[in-house]
């Protein structure tokens, strides 16, 4: 669980939520929250479970997050080109990898809405 500060700042930020916000829904201070993204403070399972209702995630995204999950930019055909072999690509759980989808669509729209408005 090293790293779980820095998956859930990446999870607040996927969902465009502020550390304040996240800090309010949890009734701590944003002192006290901003030590749980840089990792120094140990938290309890209740605590990752109840910043996981807040983010609207399982437990268990917050415990695995990896970003190159979602940005597989090593194994990306787009990247590599049209001969990336299938086999060199890592494939993910249907269910995982719609999670993630659902998000980042969510954060397109937002975007284009953003665009819009300038």
């Amino acid at each position: 669980m090293k790293n779980i500060g820095d998956n859930i700042k990446k999870f607040r930020e996927l969902k465009n939520i502020t550390r304040e916000q996240m800090a309010s829904d949890l009734n701590m201070s944003l002192s006290n929250y901003s030590k749980i993204e840089r990792n120094e403070i140990d938290l309890t399972i209740s605590r990752v479970q109840k910043i996981a209702q807040v983010l609207s995630v399982d437990l268990s995204q917050i415990l695995n997050f990896d970003a190159s999950q979602i940005f597989n930019v090593s194994n990306n055909h787009l990247v590599q080109g049209l001969g990336a072999k299938a086999e060199t690509m890592h494939f993910y759980t249907d269910d995982y990898k719609e999670k993630y989808i659902k998000v980042l669509e969510g954060e397109v729209i937002r975007l284009k809405k953003v665009a819009k408005e300038k």
